[in-house]
């Protein structure tokens, strides 16, 4: 006989980290949390702007009165299935209307949204599905990898997962392992939205607003991505105080090319959007249609990151810049080119720096123009704390000094899930989470800005995805073919960064990217996290402390993709070189 898990925060026990009691109440005083459940801000929304459109698609369109219908029934619908207030599901969808409703049925229902990617495969999602013990599974059709199949393949055997929640699928009438298949897009309709809005509201009035609502992901930079937890007392307000930042109201018309669900996607579009009564124009990353519906909608909002900072540049953008009179750039550095052409004659752009573990910093409306250029603004929350550390250590450093970005506050996570250990490094003692990048504040007209100038952590920032270096090599060595390896980042002029390995064989003969790439493809890795470009070496160089010296090979690999290329990191020609996309 299966026991049900307990019921609200206690059933996460001490895999939860909580806020002290003091920074708790500090931050009720000051308004930055909100002690009501995340669905019953939403309603606010739905009851105050019902005739408003509240999402837009190239095919779909929906009011906020609408919307608050549909999700109550796909809530309903959910419940009708067996899940109960508490249970994860994981989310492997893109930006689709579907993904949208799912997403709001799933946190009317009390569930709790697992924020993966749909790139994600069984080495990722075999991980976090047992880490967080999700219940369900929503999953996208019609993509180029079977997202139904693989559900399939994941539920069978394994000790939660039970139901798979299908977009786009065409009914087989069959059920999944163990459980239940049910389409989205029928879930809950023949339930009368009274019925269904009473149910909504019984479930929401036994939430605990400091139980999680959502489950994030982060980059990582040991092993798989480790689990972040969003609150209901926090996780609108977030989103609320960004939109205030860039005075959006409910005429505004918020373009969203990014996954919908990142972190980025959830805070700086949907839920951005919607506190204030905005219609989010949902597009997806391929920049033609999304410029044709940005053009068709007349959006007037935009985040772009680094993947679309090029599509800036090019003459597609002159399609959508007359309507547009907000842009804000965020991902990589910005360069005073890309800067004046994003802005134009009329256009207002900043930036902005945020993370899914919680802190955002975006550019001030009155910041002057350098300070937009150069910056990423300042914290979006009063109580949001930053100090500059000297890397490794407590000790504070001077505005104008690069070091680490320590960063404490109402939207920052007090420790990452069920990661006791890993906390210990990641945060201070007095509780300044440790992110990693190198940055400095400073001074300008009086008002102190951050700079972020690089990164300590060993991460490759491909196109927004953030892919961990030491988990691509782990996966690499384990081929009996390869004795070391070592994972960099090479430039690429569309998405950043991609990820090049060196490689040192087991007997002197190389492997093909087709061998390489067949054995993470068996692995079940994502996609996104494969090399691009293989180097050969005899052996890895290594620092004066016997580390392997990554500052050389990145060099190294600088130097061959200049039109002139320089000597190999040894002085002479590696053993082999094969460069190659890896199809995402």
């Amino acid at each position: 006989m299966t026991m049900a898990p307990p019921a609200g925060r206690s059933r996460w026990g001490d895999r939860l980290v909580g806020y002290p009691d003091d920074r708790a109440q500090r931050y009720r005083r000051s308004g930055v949390w909100t002690d009501r459940p995340l669905a019953d801000r939403l309603q606010e929304s739905v009851e105050r702007f019902a005739d408003r459109r509240a999402v837009v698609t190239d095919v779909a369109s929906i009011t906020y009165a609408e919307l608050g219908v549909r999700t109550d029934q796909i809530a309903a619908g959910l419940l009708d299935l067996g899940l109960t207030p508490g249970d994860p599901v994981l989310f492997q969808s893109t930006n689709r209307m579907e993904t949208v409703l799912a997403w709001y049925g799933c946190i009317k229902a009390g569930l709790v949204p697992v924020a993966t990617l749909a790139a994600h495969r069984g080495h990722e999602i075999g991980h976090i599905s047992r880490a967080v013990g999700a219940v369900g599974h929503v999953v996208e059709a019609g993509l180029s990898f079977d997202l139904v199949d693989f559900a399939r393949d994941q539920s069978a055997g394994h000790p939660t997962l039970r139901a798979i929640f299908t977009i786009g699928a065409t009914p087989t009438g069959e059920d999944a392992p163990g459980g239940v298949i049910a389409a989205i897009e029928t879930l809950g309709a023949d339930i009368a939205p009274a019925s269904a809005r009473e149910r909504v509201v019984a479930v929401q009035a036994a939430i605990d607003p400091m139980d999680v609502v959502a489950f994030q992901l982060s980059g990582g930079t040991t092993g798989v991505p480790k689990v972040i937890p969003r609150l209901h007392v926090e996780y609108w307000d977030n989103a609320l105080l960004y939109a205030r930042r860039l005075q959006w109201d409910p005429e505004t018309r918020v373009a969203h090319l990014i996954p919908i669900i990142h972190n980025a996607g959830i805070s700086c579009g949907l839920h951005a959007a919607h506190s204030v009564g905005a219609c989010l124009v949902l597009a997806t990353a391929d920049v033609g249609p999304a410029f044709r519906l940005m053009e068709r909608e007349r959006a007037t909002d935009v985040l772009i990151g680094h993947g679309h900072y090029q599509a800036v540049a090019g003459p597609e953008f002159d399609r959508v810049a007359p309507h547009l009179r907000t842009i804000v750039l965020s991902g990589a550095k910005v360069s005073p080119e890309l800067f004046a052409r994003a802005c134009g004659e009329h256009r207002w752009v900043g930036q902005l720096f945020g993370m899914s573990e919680g802190l955002f910093t975006v550019s001030p409306r009155s910041a002057p123009r350098g300070a937009r250029l150069m910056t990423v603004g300042t914290p979006v929350a009063g109580d949001d704390e930053i100090r500059i550390l000297d890397p490794g250590t407590e000790s504070e450093l001077a505005d104008g000094s690069v070091g680490e970005l320590c960063c404490r506050g109402p939207y920052t996570i007090r420790g990452y899930f069920d990661a006791t250990e890993h906390n210990r490094s990641a945060f201070t003692s007095d509780g300044f989470y440790r992110t990693g990048d190198l940055a400095a504040m400073v001074d300008i007209d009086g008002v102190r800005y951050l700079s972020i100038e690089g990164r300590i952590k060993d991460l490759i920032n491909r196109g927004g995805e953030k892919i961990n270096a030491e988990e691509v090599e782990q996966l690499l060595v384990s081929h009996p073919g390869v004795a070391n390896a070592a994972v960099v980042a090479m430039p690429d002029p569309r998405l950043g960064e991609r990820t090049c390995a060196y490689l040192v064989s087991v007997d002197g003969t190389p492997l093909t990217m087709a061998q390489v790439q067949s054995h993470l493809d068996a692995l079940g890795v994502a996609k996104f996290k494969w090399p691009e470009r293989l180097e050969w070496l005899p052996a890895l160089p290594q620092t004066n402390v016997g580390k392997i010296d990554k500052k050389r090979l990145r060099a190294d690999v600088v130097a061959k993709l200049a039109p002139d290329a320089g000597p190999d990191v040894d002085g002479t020609a590696t053993t082999a070189s094969t460069a190659a996309r890896s199809g995402t």
